[in-house]
């Protein structure tokens, strides 16, 4: 019997996909045009209820760019989660159902279809991070699935909102939205994109299996919101109050990398950092430069969650960064691809995270931002380099923590293929993307000192980082629970609901609960003695079941 490999099927389906919209989204982005599909479902006196695919070159570069990582997860996963069993076909199929919710979210300009595309997301993102079926994958699994429902109520609270200007197609009207809705919106990409109060889902979300945190937490899911925004841009350009969030986020993920032992959760913390900084971008005004770096970092980040994926696929799945130790030993090329996506991450000159975020850096500077903006942008920036150091002090220096008996070997396979392909165009794509797209027709005077301050302040970051390994609890044992629990987000969350429970039930179980009582539960608590009463009745001796039949028999007669 002939059997399909659907693993190699779908990735190259995905990657002639990618190519073709890469090179539509260079047609359209050079023409200066955009194709628009619409589909009339039902129209009722001046709403008008349509399906409808937008073509520009924003949408389909990042479509591109989300179908060559995916393709490259699928032939990574074929070897990391198998691909003959029922599980790993279902796995792929999931896989598949992400990716396509993100491209119904991505193509569309209309609010309802972009709806369906987050519930899409939402919900198999859900699916793929209870994968393993651990309770803690579902505790983790179910903290995300909340969040970003709480997302979904902004969303749908603006679709309800929308149907007084009688089409949903938002990308069309220029100034009659509210800055209400527009502030819903906000707080909808917010959830999406983890930023604060909603941060504490992303690093939970490392339950799920390493392909899908490569994926879903570093280029769809959590960009998902600031796509969206940067759809949405012209109408919040006024609403700078909302920068302080994203900066405060930026700051909070990369100060809680720095105390983080969990392999999957410092580059989780690290994809907060980089959405922050995005956002912060976004806000400030540089609509065009946020969305190039969220494509960079699309690629150095998935990366990096796949050479992370490949040492816990060796360590006999451990992902404690102390009991690894000197992999670079044994792992030669993973380890270069892995160092060199963390490289671009700390925005080292020439790789592609340097022209994304150093442009947005300098760009920062002609804008009219204030110095406690400057400062915590340029304080971030050298904690990136701090936590990125730390990782590679654990993993590659330290010395050697895991067992003798590991079969730890670095054959060229599936998981090294694709891992090598991401490492050329993580390489490659910050610099071709800006030559592209006409990024690099800016031309920024600075002098000297500003000029080499960025990579002032990541070589000093990676200094401090390296000072600190010598530090033996000079703090209090609170201060590195305060930082490793994300500022206690946790707990701050447990505490709101159990306030708002406690207060609701006091106040409402008086008023609200006498239904329960006197009706369809109420009912079935007695029957459910009645029947209780009857059965032991029933089960008793003899001698008390002939005497009750004569009781009874004598009142009959």
């Amino acid at each position: 019997m002939f059997k399909i490999n659907f693993y190699y099927l779908w990735f190259i389906i995905m990657l002639i996909l990618s190519l073709m919209c890469f090179l539509l989204s260079l047609y359209v982005g050079y023409n200066g045009v955009v194709y628009v599909i619409e589909y009339n479902l039902y129209s009722f006196n001046s709403l008008t209820f349509c399906y409808l695919l937008f073509f520009d070159w924003v949408s389909l570069s990042f479509v591109s760019v989300v179908f060559f990582i995916s393709s490259m997860v699928l032939l990574y996963s074929m070897q990391y989660m198998g691909w003959m069993s029922y599980s790993s076909i279902r796995f792929l199929f999931l896989v598949l159902l992400f990716v396509f919710s993100m491209f119904l979210m991505i193509m569309s300009p209309s609010l309802i279809s972009i709806l369906l595309g987050w519930d899409g997301l939402g919900l198999v993102s859900y699916c793929l991070v209870i994968y393993y079926g651990s309770m803690k994958s579902y505790l983790a699994g179910l903290i995300t699935c909340l969040i970003n429902r709480l997302g979904d109520v902004g969303l749908l609270i603006s679709v309800c909102w929308m149907i007084s200007h009688g089409s949903w197609h938002f990308i069309f009207y220029s100034d009659y939205y509210s800055e209400l809705i527009i502030l819903l919106i906000i707080i909808s990409c917010f959830t999406s994109s983890a930023q604060i109060p909603f941060s504490c889902w992303l690093p939970a979300a490392m339950a799920a299996p390493t392909p899908v945190s490569s994926l879903v937490h570093s280029s769809t899911l959590v960009t998902a919101g600031v796509y969206l925004l940067i759809r949405f841009y012209k109408y919040f350009i006024y609403m700078h109050y909302v920068i302080f969030v994203s900066m405060m986020t930026m700051l909070l993920a990369s100060i809680c990398a720095l105390f983080e032992y969990d392999l999957k959760k410092i580059i989780a913390l690290s994809t907060l950092s980089q959405l922050g900084l995005m956002m912060t971008s976004l806000f400030i005004g540089f609509v065009e430069l946020s969305y190039f770096h969220l494509i960079t970092h699309a690629m150095f980040k998935s990366l990096l969650f796949l050479c992370s994926g490949i040492l816990i696929f060796y360590m006999n799945d451990n992902q404690d960064i102390r009991l690894m130790g000197s992999v670079c030993v044994n792992l030669p090329l993973t380890t270069a691809c892995f160092n060199i996506s963390s490289l671009s991450l700390c925005g080292i000159p020439f790789l592609s995270g340097f022209y994304s975020k150093d442009l947005i850096i300098e760009m920062s500077l002609y804008s009219n931002i204030n110095f406690f903006v400057f400062v915590i942008f340029y304080f971030s920036l050298g904690l990136t380099a701090g936590y990125s150091l730390r990782l590679f002090y654990y993993t590659m220096i330290y010395m050697i923590n895991y067992n003798s008996f590991y079969l730890v070997s670095d054959d060229f396979d599936y998981m090294k293929f694709s891992v090598f392909l991401l490492t050329i165009f993580s390489i490659v794509i910050g610099s071709s993307f800006i030559w592209l797209m006409n990024f690099d027709l800016l031309f920024l005077l600075f002098p000297l000192y500003l000029k080499l301050l960025t990579l002032f302040f990541v070589l000093l970051g990676m200094w401090v980082s390296f000072e600190s390994f010598f530090f033996y609890y000079m703090f209090n044992i609170k201060f590195y629970l305060f930082n490793s629990l994300m500022w206690f987000m946790y707990s701050h969350s447990f505490y709101l609901y159990f306030m708002f429970y406690y207060f609701s039930v006091n106040s409402g179980v008086k008023v609200l609960s006498w239904g329960e009582y006197y009706g369809g539960m109420g009912l079935s608590y007695y029957l459910m003695k009645l029947s209780n009463f009857i059965q032991f009745y029933f089960s008793s001796s003899f001698k008390m079941f002939l005497l009750m039949f004569i009781f009874w028999l004598m009142i009959l007669i």
